[in-house]
């Protein structure tokens, strides 16, 4: 049984051997190098100190973690105060079994409580199905393409824009 829960800073040295594993082998992220645990440590704390949700998945009969999702504003400026941009990762021996979509669909909940009114998946690489797949699955209509946006093993990456409205999304008024 797979149980979504708040992350916990102990969770941080498998957050990021989750994350660097996507990092060195995957074009999800089009980071390049991977971010230590302090600068994970850091990151965490920064969508925390921002009132946002950050989460893992665990394995209720081992403990293990299998992945982890967290939102964060979309951009600083205050007109983007309803809009966060979500990011999902799972662990390389926990794919194709259901834990991405938990954790999306944990962290939509997660973020319409926090106040966003429009969740946006900035998803590196459009011949990533798995993530297209699971945020179509979960409510996401396709927003935009960005060609060739990103430089990453010696190929041009796309960004695949998508993006699912929470709550009453932009047919009210915020309060």
């Amino acid at each position: 049984m797979l149980s979504i829960r708040a992350s916990r800073e102990n969770d941080i040295p498998i957050i990021t051997a989750i994350y660097r594993h996507h990092v060195l082998h995957g074009t999800g992220t089009f980071e390049i190098d991977p971010p230590t645990e302090a600068d994970m440590t850091q990151r965490r704390a920064d969508v925390l100190g921002k009132g946002m949700p950050y989460l893992v998945a665990e394995d209720e009969a081992s403990g293990e973690i299998l992945g982890y999702a967290y939102c964060t504003w979309f951009k600083p400026r205050p007109a983007y105060r309803f809009s966060a941009e979500d990011s999902i990762y799972v662990a390389d021996s926990a794919r194709g079994r259901g834990v991405g979509r938990q954790l999306l669909d944990a962290l939509s909940v997660a973020a319409e409580q926090a106040g966003v009114r429009r969740l946006l998946a900035v998803i590196g690489d459009s011949a990533n199905a798995g993530s297209i797949g699971v945020h179509r699955a979960a409510g996401f209509s396709e927003a935009g393409l960005l060609r060739s946006a990103g430089w990453k093993f010696g190929k041009w990456l796309d960004i695949v824009l998508m993006d699912k409205p929470l709550g009453a999304g932009d047919s009210t008024p915020p309060v």
